[in-house]
């Protein structure tokens, strides 16, 4: 959300003008970068300021105690996770006024759905690596506060983040064009194309809907969010770059994914990513079997579907994915080779996977009220 803030992005251009210009001082990118992450949070919202000192300290103690922690390992990694969530869970119930509390702010939930999948990326590091896994406390704070990722991701993964913190700032003059060309696309995305389409959107779903209307509105949105969401990833990843951080992609060609399974690493990359790497390195330390694969996809497409949001509508979007990859486990099409299949066959297959994915989209469409209006109208013929 800052990139819609013209303040918020000349502060972010500022502060790689201003690394660039200090790349002598080889801690620079450490000590520059926190002091940058805490003041843009400080002007932004003082609670959220203060808020996200407190969570990311005491996330830092849990870090280094799971770290050095000799006995009970494995009981403390779980609890440590589920208040995390917990915490979460609450703040977003809070949120949706499904209970009420006058200290309550909604400011201080953002980011946070992204932000404690960075907390637990680096519990698992703590975990797995014991007193290997090392991290200097300002380094942290960076890696849960960087701004340019803060909001909607892309997820950086703990062991990527400290690895770049390491090495000092070196961004040359061919990184730095083609970061800059990058964030350009993506404002122009975020800035002109979204705000056309979804205008005509409200204006179409404004009238009464037919078949052919909520078809139309089906497909439209699709290619909505993709402008929108790719449009940040875009913005995010350049000024990310700026900064002397390698930000992952966080889609790889997706309407290219022949198959559900080759999908989900290809849009929103990072947090399918997530997902996968943390479930199935928790419940199957070893191979799957197709069995055990379909259940997993199952209980990650719902956990993927309760994260964007508490509703009923969510949870029928995981199911509603989680089976369709179960199937693909199970019939054994989690993959098709390009290569070794005719240009014909694989169009089709993806045609059938974007088939797949609008058919349940539009459930990211806003209110209850404006998805079931979009789906009556497929039900109603103009003749």
């Amino acid at each position: 959300m800052w990139y819609l803030n013209m303040n918020a992005v000349m502060a972010m251009a500022g502060i790689a003008i201003v690394l660039g210009l200090t790349r002598r001082w080889q801690s620079n990118k450490r000590w520059l970068m926190l002091a940058f992450n805490l003041c843009f949070l400080l002007l932004f919202s003082q609670k959220l300021f203060a808020f996200y000192l407190g969570y990311t300290a005491l996330n830092y103690l849990a870090f280094l105690w799971l770290s050095y922690a000799k006995r009970m390992r494995k009981p403390l990694f779980i609890g440590l996770i589920a208040a995390n969530v917990a915490a979460v869970s609450s703040l977003r119930l809070l949120g949706m006024e499904v209970w009420t509390h006058p200290a309550f702010d909604a400011v201080i939930t953002l980011g946070l759905i992204y932000n404690v999948l960075k907390v637990i990326d680096a519990l698992y590091f703590a975990y797995f690596f014991g007193t290997e896994a090392r991290a200097r406390v300002l380094d942290y704070f960076n890696y849960i506060l960087f701004i340019p990722t803060f909001t909607s991701g892309p997820i950086l993964k703990f062991r990527d983040f400290m690895a770049d913190a390491k090495q000092p700032y070196q961004v040359d003059a061919q990184q730095t064009e083609a970061s800059i060309k990058r964030i350009i696309l993506g404002m122009f995305k975020k800035i002109v194309v979204v705000a056309w389409m979804t205008e005509v959107f409200d204006d179409v779903l404004a009238g009464g809907l037919h078949t052919h209307e909520s078809l139309f509105l089906m497909i439209w949105f699709y290619a909505l969010i993709y402008f929108d969401f790719s449009g940040y990833s875009d913005i995010a990843v350049g000024f990310g770059r700026l900064m002397g951080y390698n930000i992952p992609e966080n889609f790889k060609k997706p309407f290219q994914s022949p198959t559900l399974t080759q999908y989900w690493r290809n849009w929103h990359a990072t947090l399918g990513d997530w997902f996968r790497d943390h479930i199935f390195i928790f419940f199957s330390r070893q191979t799957p079997t197709k069995w055990t694969a379909a259940g997993l996809s199952v209980l990650i497409m719902v956990l993927i579907g309760l994260w964007h949001g508490f509703t009923w509508l969510y949870l029928a979007w995981g199911v509603y994915h989680g089976i369709l990859l179960a199937l693909e486990n199970l019939l054994g099409k989690t993959t098709v080779n390009k290569r070794k299949v005719s240009r014909a066959y694989f169009w089709f297959r993806c045609a059938l996977v974007q088939l797949f994915v609008t058919a349940a989209v539009i459930v990211y469409g806003g209110t209850a009220e404006t998805v079931e209006k979009i789906y009556r109208g497929l039900l109603n013929w103009p003749w």
